[in-house]
């Protein structure tokens, strides 16, 4: 089952997602993760930390599978939108 992770903006780096998740705890800790097992990205197996992510996006390091969601998305899927006469 997949752990959605919201994210601030349109692009994450992976490095920063991992920290994010509670995965690793810092940016030598993603070196060494990416080094020591198999991480993909969308499938793909990806070895940069630097690589950009975006919401929509799936992540699997090891046991941990994330999906990457816009923090905003869940704000707006809670309320509806402005009728024409509060946006004047």
């Amino acid at each position: 089952m997949s752990r959605e992770i919201q994210i601030e903006g349109a692009t994450i780096r992976l490095g920063q997602l991992l920290k994010l998740a509670g995965i690793v705890d810092s940016g030598s800790a993603v070196k060494a993760l990416l080094a020591a097992q198999p991480v993909s990205v969308n499938g793909e197996p990806e070895t940069r930390r630097g690589r950009q992510l975006h919401p929509g996006d799936s992540v699997s390091a090891g046991e941990h599978q994330l999906l990457l969601v816009a923090a905003d998305q869940q704000a707006r899927g809670s309320r509806s939108e402005p009728q024409e006469a509060e946006r004047r």
